[in-house]
């Protein structure tokens, strides 16, 4: 991120203040031609200075500096369990795996010249929403009433040349569900997808990595909501969401209204949660009264992901599985060419295990075991 004074908060301050160039410039124990060059915007104050002329014409140091973001700056997105704070830390440890991803874009098997497909305006509008999670499920075969797999999204994901890289990063209440990064100088999409997440969350998380996907400009909290948005369509479509919310509203206790989300979930391998939220948009939508299940829908959601694996658990039988097995299996279930560019790379610059560690933010062991098996 660049940054520059503001000028024009800086005349202002010192007019107030009554401060000539001259004047300031004793003050602050500096060359007036200092002075005249901050003035005009062709130096900038090391931070010790900036601090005092913060003090000195009593503005805040945030109040002097205009900050711009490198076009080029890698743009990210948190999908996360629970509601954690997203810090500055999280997203500058992000930017920095974004410009290592950089290195693998000449090994992409992609057409580079050409950039994806996205959406015009993207928008959260409810019929909107339909419309286009309507046309995606059309392009990949997938029809108004049946369930979205993991195939069907991978697909869509390598027509948008976007990368898959399914890692392992534990079951925890932090940010290890998902990360999307956009690199605008290559106008390549990595999407690290966590294997360690329950199998009625994974197809959701995944609809709305892609939702990104058509929408890499759309960033923070409309970025999220657009994507929170399109997932739910695209996993659990209006026609389904009628029909589910007409049998949910014949059930008359809220244990009898559980159990058929349960089977609604069951069915499309989805979360309750995510039943749930589509019926009652239906229902907002269409002016009908929203069905209001209290915490119950969320104890419930909870026992049932307790009865399901894990998606790590489904592929590798519940063991650990070794860097070969590892590898061989995702790239073949996500059909993925991030290993094969990542080893391409390795073998080209001489890459050490301490990058494919970064690059991955694995343990050092693991990244060791890739390393030897890329290489």
């Amino acid at each position: 991120m660049d940054q520059r004074l503001n000028t024009e908060n800086l005349k202002n301050a010192m007019e107030k203040a009554g401060f000539s160039q001259t004047a300031l410039a004793e003050k602050l124990g500096v060359s007036r031609e200092i002075v005249s060059k901050w003035a005009s915007g062709t130096k900038f104050p090391r931070p010790d200075k900036l601090l005092r002329l913060a003090l000195t014409l009593e503005l805040r140091p945030d109040d002097l500096v205009i900050r711009e973001h490198d076009p080029a700056e890698p743009i990210v997105a948190f999908r996360k369990r629970g509601a954690p704070k997203t810090t500055s830390a999280h997203i500058a440890r992000a930017r920095d795996m974004g410009r290592m991803l950089s290195l693998l874009v000449p090994y992409l098997p992609y057409d580079l010249l050409v950039q994806p497909a996205t959406l015009k305006e993207p928008s959260t509008k409810y019929d909107y929403i339909q419309q286009v999670a309507a046309k995606i499920r059309s392009e990949i075969g997938v029809g108004p009433g049946d369930e979205l797999n993991v195939s069907h999204l991978v697909k869509k994901f390598n027509d948008l040349q976007a990368v898959l890289i399914p890692v392992m990063w534990g079951r925890k209440d932090k940010h290890e569900n998902a990360l999307h990064i956009y690199l605008p100088d290559s106008m390549t999409t990595w999407v690290y997808l966590n294997l360690d997440t329950e199998t009625h969350d994974f197809i959701f998380w995944m609809a709305h990595e892609l939702a990104h996907a058509y929408a890499p400009n759309l960033r923070d909290s409309k970025g999220e909501d657009f994507a929170d948005a399109l997932a739910g369509a695209l996993v659990f479509p209006e026609t389904l969401a009628k029909n589910a919310y007409h049998d949910v509203c014949a059930s008359r206790s809220i244990k009898s209204r559980l159990a058929r989300l349960r089977e609604y979930a069951e069915c499309y391998s989805i979360s309750l949660i995510s039943v749930y939220h589509e019926i009652n948009k239906y229902a907002g939508h269409h002016g009908s009264q929203k069905i209001d299940l209290g915490d119950a829908i969320f104890k419930a959601n909870t026992n049932f992901n307790k009865k399901h694996y894990t998606v790590s658990e489904t592929l590798f039988n519940d063991e650990t599985p070794d860097a070969a097995l590892f590898i061989q299996t995702v790239s073949e279930v996500f059909d993925t060419p991030f290993f094969d560019a990542l080893k391409a790379c390795l073998m080209e610059r001489g890459k050490s295990a301490g990058f494919v560690q970064s690059i991955l933010d694995t343990p050092l062991l693991d990244a060791k075991g890739i390393h030897a098996e890329l290489t």
